[in-house]
């Protein structure tokens, strides 16, 4: 049974001007969340000082939505978590544009206990 899909991206080679800037961040945010009809019910975000980057996090009444940047090392990573059925979201391309990445690599997860094993060796 599957419970939900998520997402881990990590775009790497990003301009780290644009990684410290939440405006930019909250943009990508806004694309997901509006072409993939996802539903906002809160959010919490921070921008460290200085040459650091930003924290974002979005609930969803589908799950979640997360971002960290790393200026000083030109990566940011996202995670979203949508517990119904969502399109795939182009992240190659918009991030590639947003932050200037040069790569981006998408994993792509189906949660749920559908007879998997756990790390320790368990499982049904």
């Amino acid at each position: 049974m599957i419970v939900g899909t998520e997402w881990l991206i990590e775009a790497s080679g990003c301009d780290p001007e644009i990684l410290r800037d939440e405006a930019v961040v909250r943009d990508v945010f806004s694309a997901v969340i509006g072409d993939l009809g996802l539903k906002s019910i809160g959010s919490v975000w921070h921008k460290f000082p200085g040459e650091g980057g930003v924290t974002g996090l979005v609930a969803l009444t589908e799950s979640h939505l997360a971002c960290h940047t790393y200026p000083e090392h030109g990566v940011a990573t996202f995670n979203l978590y949508c517990c119904r059925t969502r399109p795939e979201w182009d992240w190659d391309t918009k991030l590639k544009k947003a932050l200037e990445a040069t790569v981006v690599r998408v994993t792509r997860i189906e949660r749920g206990s559908g007879g998997r094993t756990d790390a320790a060796g368990g499982g049904r």
